[in-house]
């Protein structure tokens, strides 16, 4: 059973692909004329602008909980030297696979002179940690459309799982799941060993990561924001459903498998979800602009990073 949902992965992966493009190419063809119909001012090339500066700051304020997450493991590194691997690496998320920006963490963490086990867990925690955070301002964002009982019974789920007698195990299957093929001799690294485990509540590292998907979250509502006529705005009645919805589809475009990046799974889940909220055509051109907005935010902190002093190992 095992060898058979091996073999069955990659075709679910195109197949999820496949149909998410569908589904954004027939919404695209059934509202082409509400897209085209949209208004790019230079009020909204301002807050393009305004929503980039914000996504840069969120992957930089990302590898700052990342270099938290070593810490809280007992290794302090260098701010500058953590930041420059994290935002160097991060953009290698889009090639096939989405695992080298984690074989590049482990690599520099190793030549730093940090156990590998260490560094294995630093990058299982982060994903782990951001994905319990975007479901926690999922569940805060859409209380008042789930009621008062569920999202109050997800928010216990989800703190109860991260104590570290359940955060373990999981720690440990996402390691099988995420390093569990050797990315190459040529790599240096042999992932296939249990991680060690953690020893207390990670509520820092939680709370950072949430910081992280409320910046990310920002600068998608910036994006919104920039498609919106001049006569419209959003309402504070709208607002946290926007963040609710955008915290559920990137923790989907995180976990499903689909293409590098949860490019389509973050689009498709995003129309699907907001499209009852917001005007489709201001949606598509948001959710459009956003996608290329992340991009280029990674490109640019990986291409400034490589200004930063390189600390040696020693």
């Amino acid at each position: 059973m095992k060898g058979f949902i091996s073999r069955l992965k990659p075709y679910l992966r195109w197949v999820i692909l496949g149909g998410t493009l569908f589904f954004l190419a027939k919404t695209l063809k059934d509202r082409g004329a509400e897209v085209m119909a949209l208004e790019i001012t230079g009020a909204s090339w301002f807050w393009l602008f305004i929503s980039l500066c914000i996504t840069m700051l969120a992957h930089i304020w990302s590898g700052w909980v990342w270099i938290g997450i070593l810490r809280e493991l007992g290794q302090r590194v260098p701010v500058v030297w953590g930041l420059r691997v994290y935002l160097r690496t991060n953009i290698a998320k889009y090639l096939p696979g989405n695992v080298w920006h984690f074989y590049g963490r482990v690599a520099a963490v190793k030549e730093k002179n940090i156990s590998l086990s260490i560094g294995t867990l630093s990058v299982l925690m982060e994903p782990l940690l951001m994905a319990a955070g975007a479901l926690i301002l999922a569940l805060v964002g859409y209380g008042e459309i789930l009621g008062q009982f569920w999202p109050v019974l997800g928010l216990v789920g989800v703190l109860a799982g991260l104590h570290p007698r359940f955060f373990n195990p999981v720690v440990g299957f996402v390691g099988k799941l995420k390093l569990g093929r050797s990315p190459g001799p040529e790599s240096g690294l042999k992932p296939n060993y249990e991680p060690p485990q953690i020893r207390r509540y990670p509520i820092l590292p939680l709370l950072g990561e949430m910081g992280f998907l409320l910046l990310r979250g920002s600068g998608f509502v910036l994006a919104v924001m920039a498609m919106l006529p001049p006569s419209q705005h959003l309402t504070m009645e709208v607002l946290p459903v926007v963040f609710g919805g955008f915290s559920m589809s990137w923790l989907l475009g995180l976990v499903v498998p689909g293409a590098p990046g949860g490019v389509g799974v973050f689009e498709a889940t995003a129309v699907g979800l907001l499209q009852t909220h917001l005007p489709t055509g201001v949606l598509l051109g948001a959710i459009a602009f956003y996608r290329l907005i992340s991009i280029l935010a990674e490109a640019v902190t990986a291409a400034l990073a490589g200004f930063l002093p390189n600390h040696r190992p020693h």
